[in-house]
């Protein structure tokens, strides 16, 4: 009764979607509300029918009905309930399934948000977003069906990937991901709606900054989220390796953020229509990408799936969608042609451009990086390696400009302002940026990227930060209030442009705990006896035992590692390998003892069975929180450029809004 559920539902979603599509379209076209209605309603009961398949996946999961393909490839009678239930996206058709149901949840929210208001405009995007699910449905039905039967049905099964069930953290980072990937849909819709209806000016980016801002906040603690999951994980002490499916997320976030900027360009002084309807139809693009690389099977990584049939079906869709969105695009290039133009090359609209050619040539980079060696084996049938050396080499400089750019930007007006004004914006920062040279030399930085991280990183915050100060203190002078009451009301009566500065701070933040953790990183190796010590910048680590469990799903052998600052006992840490029964590699867990100032990070390489021995990696990481503080800094500025704007007394209607996130 379960996979009759599932299969009758997601088969009803593939129908109601092309029968949606058609009526959302033709309604468009020819002004028939009642079409456009009917689009509407079949929008919230496709959610509907997603949320009951997944409803039923879950259950069969919980349940262990082998009988059902995708529980008999990822379920397990020993594999606990919280994780058993993650495992629906833990695989290849669990993860499609999932996606759908996020695919339905933002459509049906987009279309009845928008009802009635934008015509025909809000018409077409429903039709696009159900165009979109029409796609993934067709996969839900075929080769992607995670409710195919299996007879006679095994008693048990392997249960999920053991890499998938050694954190919580995976509980997070993927539902995150989706939320990020699948909500750039909604912006995408309403710019190819724009180019259908002909509604050229800014009302589909106004209509859908929230989405996209939502959006790429999760997508941000997504890739935040996946960074620390690996820090924990792995067992290898770093958080980005630049794997290609990290890559793969993190490109489309490269072309949202340069979208984020450049649409108040175009809000501001009407320039940048065509770039910034290029620019959401590549983010769209690349998170189709992403989902094609993490799930075809053309790559290898700890984060993709097993290889699978899907590939040519992802890759078709993305040369359909290019094409079509080329086509329309240049269809309406005369109409989309702006007078505006830059007045003063020092002024904000100049260092946004900058910002998007950085960001636009990061993107270029990464993807080079990322399928050069997949064109290589294609064309030459030779595998070809593209490392972190190649990547760190390209994009470093980028990173270091992109900083400076985020501390130039907020200290510029408009259309340029008076030279000694912005000498004295410019005063506080350049010392910050001085001191924090000074102090990163101090403290042994001798890479010159390095040194200038932490320059341009103080830089950015003096910037910043300078826009909080001086904007409370103007409030307290004028109204009388104190500085927590001013900067609250400061913040709520522009929230996008504070939110914007938030996130930028986060970024700064971000950027600390990155430069410390790679210049100030220390490692140490060593083979102990029990009683035995290691040093490891200030701390001594006594190995005490090696010591072993039994648990339903694996076996765990951990060793104690005490943890002295000086002669006196601050801590412990115990490093464990996890042997899983239905996998036959042993999957190591390190232990990390969090600090403000830095982590301790212990990994258990080896181990003598009777316990007279083990090999340990330990590290310290300095400021490597920071870079999670840091994520979480952004999304709260993604979250405050969410809020509705406070009014201010005596306004009879708010002004339309010129400012958006940036970060």
């Amino acid at each position: 009764m379960t996979r009759f559920i599932g299969v009758a539902t997601v088969t009803a979603c593939f129908v109601l979607s092309i029968l949606g599509m058609i009526a959302a379209m033709v309604g468009a076209r020819r002004g028939n509300e009642r079409l456009t209605a009917v689009a509407r309603s079949i929008a919230y009961v496709i959610f509907l029918f997603m949320f009951i398949a997944n409803s039923a996946m879950i259950y069969g999961l919980v349940t262990h009905d082998f009988s059902i393909s995708y529980v008999a490839q990822v379920g397990s009678r020993a594999t606990p309930v919280f994780f058993t239930v993650i495992s629906l996206w833990s695989s290849l058709e669990g993860s499609i399934l999932f996606w759908g149901l996020v695919l339905a949840g933002f459509t049906a929210a987009a279309t009845y948000l928008t009802r009635g208001r934008l015509g025909t405009l809000a018409d077409y995007a429903t039709g696009v977003m159900l165009g979109v699910g029409v796609f993934f449905y067709l996969l839900l039905i075929g080769p992607a069906n995670p409710f195919l039967l299996v007879s006679p049905a095994p008693i048990d099964g392997p249960g999920p990937n053991p890499l998938l069930q050694n954190h919580i953290l995976m509980a997070v980072h993927p539902p995150l991901l989706y939320l990020g990937y699948v909500g750039m849909t909604v912006p995408f819709a309403f710019a190819i709606g724009a180019l259908l209806s002909g509604k050229l000016d800014d009302t589909w980016i106004r209509e859908t900054r929230r989405w996209t801002i939502t959006a790429w906040m999760f997508l941000s603690l997504a890739i935040m989220m996946g960074m620390w999951w690996s820090y924990e994980v792995l067992g290898w002490g770093g958080y980005w390796a630049w794997d290609p499916v990290e890559n793969a997320s993190f490109m489309p976030w490269l072309t949202a953020t340069a979208f984020l900027h450049s649409v108040m360009v175009q809000e501001r002084r009407s320039m940048l229509r065509v770039w910034n309807l290029s620019l959401i139809v590549a983010t769209f693009l690349l998170t189709i990408l992403g989902t094609f690389l993490t799930r075809s099977g053309v790559l290898s990584s700890v984060h993709a799936f097993s290889e699978g049939p899907i590939g040519k079906y992802f890759l078709a869709f993305i040369g359909i969608v290019l094409v079509f969105s080329l086509i329309m695009l240049m269809g309406r290039s005369e109409e989309l042609r702006t007078s505006g133009k830059i007045d003063n090359p020092v002024s904000r609209e100049t260092v946004f451009l900058i910002n998007n050619l950085l960001l636009t040539a990061f993107t270029f980079t990464v993807l080079l990086g990322t399928l050069f060696p997949l064109v290589a084996e294609a064309v030459r049938g030779v595998k070809v390696s593209v490392g972190a050396p190649f990547f760190n080499k390209m994009t470093v400089p980028l990173c270091a400009a992109l900083l400076f750019m985020v501390g130039v930007g907020p200290a510029l007006p408009w259309r340029g302002g008076d030279p000694e004004t912005l000498k004295k914006k410019f005063i506080t920062p350049t010392i910050f940026a001085i001191f924090g040279g000074i102090i990163s030399v101090m403290a042994g930085a001798r890479s010159v990227y390095g040194v200038l991280a932490f320059m341009f990183a103080a830089f950015a915050l003096g910037t910043n930060g300078q826009e909080f100060w001086q904007g409370s203190r103007a409030r307290m002078r004028a109204h009388g209030e104190n500085f927590a009451t001013a900067l609250t009301r400061l913040v709520r009566s522009n929230n996008r442009r504070y939110g914007g500065y938030v996130a930028h701070i986060g970024v700064v933040v971000m950027a600390f705990g990155i430069a410390a953790s790679s210049v100030f990183k220390t490692e140490r190796q060593a083979t102990l006896r029990p009683g035995d010590t290691m040093q490891v910048k200030g701390y001594t680590l006594r190995f005490d035992k090696v010591w072993g469990k039994e648990e339903p799903h694996r076996v765990v052998i951990g060793a104690d590692l005490i943890v002295l600052k000086g002669t006196r006992e601050i801590g412990k840490l115990d490093p464990r390998t996890n042997f899983y029964r239905a996998r036959n590699e042993p999957v190591p867990t390190p232990s990390v003892r969090e600090r403000f100032l830095g982590d301790l990070y212990a990994n258990l390489m080896s181990f003598e069975r009777d316990g007279s021995n083990a090999t340990f990696v330990v590290y310290y990481q300095p400021l490597v929180g920071w870079i999670w503080a840091g994520g979480f800094i952004i999304a709260l500025g993604a979250l405050i450029g969410l809020m509705r704007p406070r009014k201010r007394a005596g306004r009879a209607a708010a002004k339309p809004e010129t400012e958006t996130v940036a970060a």
